[in-house]
């Protein structure tokens, strides 16, 4: 069933036209704790799971009761707001002990040293889901999957928009590429663009400031190699609702898990923003500031609240666009891409973690800590409806298509190695 619907399925309507019946689970009664609950993301993700999944309990996490109280009045009569802060190892356990999921939304996970949710939930034996989109985090958490196997606890981890709804779509190319024969996955290329901070306040700026202190992990015929963050810019064409974009490479954790999982010798993830001064200004930042200073957790928060009052006024100009596209290149020169576009990277993050919440919930991830291109971590069978839950409300979503179906080929700006 999946692969004849994913082979050929496509929208580019203002939402996917997918009855809303087969996307709800009317039947789940579990109890979901978000950890940064009262945040952009936390709160969009909470807000998705009560519309997918009306009869939820879910338990907002949160150190600001005045926000805790708001996302309550959101959300109704089954959610509740629980105040402690993720650092303090006993509150947080206790928490776990009393729900059947957490979703730790609670970044930014760039230079952080420990995975205490994660080592708690396992404790707990209770199922664990993160939106962590640096690399180091993912391995760190990918290096208790003994634990979690010996306590039967279902983990993922990256599992957001990007990474994540990302790397499912690669999944889906490379698997459906090899079941069609048509030569084998050479090159996958991770593409990415969101418009100002895509809505999301000042832990996406800290996020972006945090990994422009990280060399740029990237594989060349399955050699890995290391590039200057905010290099390496091309031209890409997001089609409707997006266009063309400049995109710069960085160091992104979908790169090394789908180079070491699906096995694409040649792997990379780029990354545009606007206006674009905005890019200019990351360049900037990568010349002429020191890794050792853009590493710093402490000195990054301090430049995100001098800059967080401009960056908010240029978002109201700059909306939140946001769009995903991902290129699979095999030897007989067939080339496939899947694109997903959505005018709101506030809300479509939410669709995009609460698809993977459900996933969890409805028992499609084995026990372990898994990424979400790994059959453990969401079942081949249970790609189909991840997706279609995910894409709520795109402006543009397509799967299994030629790049000339979308719009134009990627065109190389600038010098240097394109990989």
């Amino acid at each position: 069933m999946a692969s004849a619907y994913m082979r050929n399925w496509s929208s580019s309507s203002s939402s996917i036209r997918v009855p809303t019946a087969t996307l709800q689970t009317e039947n789940l009664n579990s109890r979901v704790l978000v950890l940064g609950g009262t945040g952009r993301i936390g709160g969009s993700t909470a807000i998705a799971l009560s519309k997918l999944s009306p009869n939820l309990r879910i338990i907002i996490a949160g150190r600001n009761r005045e926000k805790g109280a708001g996302m309550i009045a959101t959300l109704g009569k089954n959610a509740e707001f629980s105040e402690f802060d993720i650092n303090d190892v006993k509150s947080l356990e206790s928490a776990l002990n009393d729900v059947d999921l957490v979703v730790h939304a609670a970044g930014p996970f760039q230079q952080t040293e420990n995975c205490t949710v994660l080592e708690a939930a396992i404790r707990a034996k209770t199922a664990y889901l993160d939106v962590c989109d640096d690399t180091n985090y993912a391995l760190r958490a990918k290096s208790f999957m003994n634990e979690a196997l010996a306590a039967k606890v279902p983990a993922i981890t990256t599992g957001g928009i990007y990474p994540g709804v990302s790397n499912v779509m690669a999944a889906e190319l490379v698997r459906v590429a090899k079941t069609e024969n048509k030569g084998e996955p050479e090159r996958l290329r991770f593409y990415y663009y969101t418009a100002g901070t895509g809505g999301a306040g000042p832990t996406i700026l800290a996020t972006s400031f945090l990994l422009l202190g990280e060399e740029v992990i990237a594989y060349n015929k399955g050699e890995k190699i290391k590039l200057r963050p905010y290099s390496g810019m091309v031209n890409i064409d997001f089609g409707k609702g997006i266009g063309k974009k400049d995109v710069y490479l960085l160091n992104l954790p979908e790169v090394t898990s789908t180079h070491e999982i699906i096995g694409v010798p040649t792997v990379s993830a780029r990354f545009g923003t606007a206006p674009f001064f905005w890019n200019w200004a990351m360049d900037a930042m990568t010349r002429f500031l020191p890794s050792e200073f853009l590493r710093d957790r402490s000195r990054v928060q301090d430049m995100v609240r001098l800059f967080d009052p401009v960056v908010r006024v240029i978002d109201g100009y700059a909306g939140e666009r946001v769009s995903m596209r991902v290129d699979l290149e095999c030897s007989g020169g067939r080339q496939t891409i899947g694109v997903f576009s959505h005018r709101r990277l506030s809300i479509s993050v939410g669709y995009s973690t609460a698809a993977f919440a459900l996933a969890v919930l409805e028992g499609n991830t084995q026990p372990g800590v898994w990424f979400p291109e790994e059959p453990e971590g969401i079942a081949i069978e249970a790609r189909e409806l991840l997706l279609e839950r995910a894409a709520q409300g795109t402006i543009n979503f397509v799967m299994h298509k030629a790049p000339w179906m979308v719009e134009t080929n990627p065109k190389e700006v600038g010098l240097g190695i394109y990989v």
